[in-house]
């Protein structure tokens, strides 16, 4: 079951925009639950200088099934020219969570 779960990961740079993007994932059951983390600091390298903002990160909970359309999903949605978007692979945790996250991300 472990191996059914990732983690993608996005970010933001307004609080309202990343909870837009966490609920309507969950809404789309493209993902069973999303984390936003209080605001980072990121440093860049853009248009060939080192920029500096203010971001949220959003962490998506979903499935391997469900990936690439939460991926397509968020390019459309998303404001930025070239979100971030990376994802991590669950190589553990309980049973029962794991289970929970296939669950609520099974297509309607």
């Amino acid at each position: 079951m472990a191996n059914d779960m990732v983690i993608a990961q996005t970010t933001s740079d307004d609080e309202d925009q990343a909870k837009a993007l966490a609920r309507g994932a969950v809404e789309s059951k493209l993902a069973a639950g999303v984390h936003i983390d209080a605001p980072i600091t990121a440093f860049y390298w853009w248009k060939s200088k080192v920029e500096t903002a203010r971001e949220w990160r959003i962490s998506y909970m979903t499935t391997t099934d469900r990936l690439p359309a939460l991926e397509a999903w968020l390019h459309e949605q998303h404001p930025y020219d070239v979100p971030q978007w990376i994802t991590l692979p669950v190589t553990g945790g309980s049973e029962a969570y794991l289970s929970w996250v296939v669950e609520e991300t099974a297509r309607a």
